[in-house]
């Protein structure tokens, strides 16, 4: 019986072209090859199963044939090429730095590239999973990758670039090896079951390259089990889908539909259905996230070609996608999101999941609140201009001025405000409040002011006489004004501000002196506070020379006490029958 040998290892690349997904290096390759410009160190980088070993090898093989090809391809026929095939060549040394990742394996490898080829133009050391190697290995092998021998060349390999050390890639050529797209990998699969004699579906061989997530040599692998999982050397899309236990599609389409009719109970059923089956509730959620994302894709026609499925899927996708809401796609991808992020801390994990579907299944309902027809003057759910509002008091407030809502009420007159119209709800009807257009026409002075929020307690009312810009005061007139301020900042819960004035000055002429505690208070004093409360000493005194001047309070300096004889005198101070105790007695300070 002849030995089996899985398709990774039988149908291993052996030129520059049979590499599937990488034309991009290859070429690169090639031309250097073609025109000499060989770098001394090439990194090979990516993730696992894309070809960085195969190419590797391919390039040891293809720069010491001594019979190249016109497009840079070894020849596989010279002396070079066989032995390379029989594994029998003294020029190309291949080290796993996986399991030899010490100082004394790269000294070793330091002690061969000291000699010379034997025959061929190029010794080649292909370093595989250099990210395995110790940092003492690392620094011992930097002088030599940094200036080898003129006839060695190194190709390292490795599927986690950023553990190797920036000295190391410095001095590499790198080569960033992508994931293979799932079309040239379903081909490459295509062309393997023609020359085996395998009779495949398209959809199934899609689906195999899907499940390999970019990797070829898990794809080969795959394939050979479901290979040997057929009776009949043939791939069928069902079969292959419960060998490698993949959910369908259908289940995620079915899923969506009675999720958008908000169906509860279907979704639970078909949940459970999935459970029975054998797949986990954290699988099922991260591809109903990947499912909306591939609707949201459909949206737009220039994003369709993103989706990476067969024909007849993308059509089913195209035709829900049309059906779904966009803000229910969002939605259900916030909303499974955080069932993705919370799934493995719940503790009831079908639970997390069921609570999940129901919140997704009432999306729609909450869309169509949020759709109604907006009523006359305003958005749905906001009463209109025409709606019966609730008798409205008028409320004293003080003045808006340019600071704000606090700012310090100017003087008003004694005029009664008028009364806001009112119109009378039905009997028995609910009253309904217009509380977004709310106002109030209290005249207080000159002004017509809000009611949107009233002051716990009025500014008190000063009679409205003409200005006399100079007319002279009293300090005590002045501290009159002063207090009812203070007291207003009070009642409006500006405790900070209130802190600040709270406290006695002097007065010299019109100038106010004021002494703060820090530097805080004068900034705050500085601003819009210093404005409001001139603003109200200027209107009722009726003097428009008065200002502030702010200066911070000088700290007492106290005496530090050190020896024993100032912490007597500190005490005798307060007690100075101690004086009389150590006259008596004859008391030293020491004692």
């Amino acid at each position: 019986m002849e030995n089996f040998v899985v398709s990774a290892r039988k149908y291993r690349p052996a030129l520059f072209d049979s590499v599937v997904g990488q034309s991009h290096i290859t070429t690169t390759l090639k031309n250097a090859i073609r025109t000499n410009h060989l770098a001394q160190a090439f990194l090979f980088c990516g993730p696992r199963g894309v070809g960085k070993t195969t190419c590797a090898r391919i390039l040891a093989k293809t720069i010491n044939c001594q019979n190249l090809t016109h497009d840079a391809e070894a020849c596989g026929e010279c002396e070079s090429c066989k032995s390379f095939q029989n594994n029998a060549s003294f020029n190309i040394h291949e080290l796993d730095a996986a399991s030899n990742n010490s100082v004394d394996d790269i000294r070793n490898l330091i002690d061969q590239v000291r000699y010379p080829p034997q025959s061929g133009r190029y010794k080649i050391y292909i370093i595989d999973e250099v990210h395995m190697l110790s940092t003492s290995a690392f620094n011992a092998f930097l002088k030599t990758l940094e200036e080898p021998p003129a006839y060695a060349i190194f190709i390292l390999a490795t599927t986690e670039k950023h553990k190797i050390l920036p000295t190391i890639l410095s001095r590499c050529q790198i080569f960033d090896f992508n994931r293979i797209q799932i079309g040239d990998m379903t081909q490459h699969l295509a062309n393997i079951a023609a020359k085996e004699g395998i009779i495949a579906e398209w959809s199934a061989l899609e689906l195999i390259s899907q499940k390999a997530d970019g990797g070829l040599r898990d794809a080969l692998s795959m394939f050979d089990l479901n290979v040997t999982f057929s009776k009949d050397n043939t791939l069928h899309y069902n079969e292959v889908l419960e060998n490698l236990h993949i959910l369908d599609y259908d289940y995620y389409f079915k899923m969506t539909d009675a999720l958008m009719e908000s169906k509860v109970a279907e979704a639970y059923l078909l949940f459970d259905e999935i459970l029975k089956k054998g797949f986990d509730g954290h699988q099922f959620v991260v591809g109903l996230l990947e499912h909306f994302r591939n609707l949201l894709v459909c949206k737009d026609p220039v994003t369709v070609k993103l989706l990476q499925v067969s024909e007849s899927v993308q059509q089913k996708y195209l035709e829900q996608s049309a059906k779904a809401n966009f803000s229910f796609l969002a939605s259900g991808l916030s909303i499974g999101s955080q069932c993705d992020l919370n799934y493995k801390s719940a503790k009831n994990q079908k639970l997390h999941v069921e609570i999940t579907l129901l919140k997704l299944a009432h999306i729609p309902h909450v869309l169509n609140l949020s759709a109604l027809p907006a009523v006359e003057g305003g958005a749905a759910g906001k009463p209109s201009a025409d709606s019966p509002a609730v008798t409205q008091q008028p409320i004293s407030s003080p003045v808006s001025t340019s600071q704000g809502t606090n700012a310090v009420p100017a003087q008003s007159s004694n005029t009664p405000a008028e009364s806001v119209p009112t119109n009378t709800a039905p009997v028995g009807s609910i009253p309904k409040v217009n509380l977004g257009g709310l106002k109030s026409t209290a005249n207080l002075g000159k002004s017509a002011v809000s009611t949107a929020k009233a002051p716990s307690a009025p500014m008190p009312v000063l009679e409205e006489t003409q200005v006399v810009q100079n007319k002279a005061f009293t300090k005590e007139q002045l501290k009159v004004q002063w207090d009812s301020f203070v007291k207003w900042l009070e009642s409006r819960e500006r405790f900070s501000e209130f802190v600040i004035l709270n406290r006695d000055f002097t007065l010299e002429g019109t100038t106010i002196h004021l002494a703060v505690d820090n530097e805080i208070q004068v900034e705050l004093l500085t601003t819009a506070l210093r404005t409001e409360v001139l603003t109200h000493l200027r209107k009722a005194m009726q003097n428009s020379t008065i200002h502030i001047e702010v200066s911070i309070l000088k700290e007492e300096e106290k005496p530090m006490i050190y020896t024993q004889a100032e912490k007597f005198k500190f005490l005798a101070n307060k007690n100075p029958a101690l004086n009389d105790l150590r006259n008596t007695l004859g008391l030293d300070y020491d004692y």
